[in-house]
């Protein structure tokens, strides 16, 4: 299987391409990334080097794999980190091109904006394009509690309300909604969720709540990526969810035992592809 990988890209760290990349790499899939940016670490530090490209950039290299054959035996798309509409335009554009080349392509889209305690950090025009151009050709969308929020104008604060969210995105388009990094009013405190929600069933997965003192960029790049990979193989979502779930954990359960900042993604490579521990989804009314 191939998948081609817009996002963002750092030299040291795990987040965005350089999470996902080698996680979806890792579950044998062939991986034709690309980087919407390239920075020397992830901003969380403060400071950074590096640039942003421009969405010419973009669709130079989507002429180039166009001019190669190959966008026919593209089986998916996988898009972060946008930053700027201009870039997500391209990103549409690229999906559309795959997918006339091969109509049976999916695209998941991971509508990068910001989260709880950062709030907004992308430009102000996002989520509105988010809303009008990626989530109706979506497959697959896969928002944290925060950005489900800003793509459905509505509060999630219950289990039920992030069910509704999540099926009035199925409505702007992605057949399958992954909510990652859920809490709510009854979210037990030493856990955390994760949602899937299809025309199908929703199912919720709960792991224990790894504890950090600076919690880990791209747990998010990782576990969109792992969905995608086991959904690709399986097109069951709630497996799908189980196995994602379980493979972000064991990288977040080394991460904390090593004390680092970043994704522990190599020194559980192992682990992430064959997790030591399995949790079940829950059916949903």
């Amino acid at each position: 299987m191939n998948v081609l990988s817009i996002q963002s890209h750092v030299a040291y760290g795990h987040v965005g391409n350089a999470a996902a990349v080698f996680a979806l790499q890792r579950l044998g899939i062939e991986v034709w990334p690309i980087h919407t940016v390239q920075y020397s670490n992830h901003k969380g530090y403060g400071g950074w080097t590096g640039d942003d490209f421009s969405a010419r950039h973009v669709a130079a290299l989507i002429d180039g794999l166009s001019a190669r054959g190959v966008l026919g035996a593209c089986d998916g798309v996988l898009s972060g980190y946008v930053g700027r509409a201009e870039i997500g335009a391209a990103i549409v554009d690229a999906v559309a091109r795959v997918r006339r080349a091969n109509p049976a392509a999916l695209y998941a889209c991971d509508p990068v904006m910001g989260d709880d305690a950062t709030g907004l950090y992308v430009e102000s025009d996002l989520p509105a394009f988010f809303r009008a151009r990626a989530m109706p050709l979506a497959h697959i969308a896969t928002p944290n509690r925060f950005e489900l929020e800003r793509l459905t104008d509505r509060r999630v604060e219950t289990l039920a309300d992030a069910i509704g969210a999540a099926r009035a995105l199925n409505a702007m388009g992605p057949s399958v909604v992954l909510v990652t990094s859920l809490r709510h009013d009854r979210t037990a405190p030493d856990e955390i969720e994760t949602l899937a929600v299809s025309p199908t069933g929703a199912w919720r997965v709960r792991a224990p709540l790894i504890p950090f003192d600076t919690a880990p960029n791209g747990a998010g790049d990782t576990i969109a990526a792992l969905f995608l990979a086991h959904y690709l193989k399986t097109r069951d979502c709630p497996r799908a969810l189980e196995a994602a779930v379980a493979g972000i954990f064991a990288v977040l359960e080394a991460t904390r035992a090593a004390g680092t900042r970043e994704l522990a993604l190599i020194a559980a490579q192992d682990a992430m592809v064959d997790p030591p521990r399995r949790f079940a989804a829950e059916p949903l009314a």
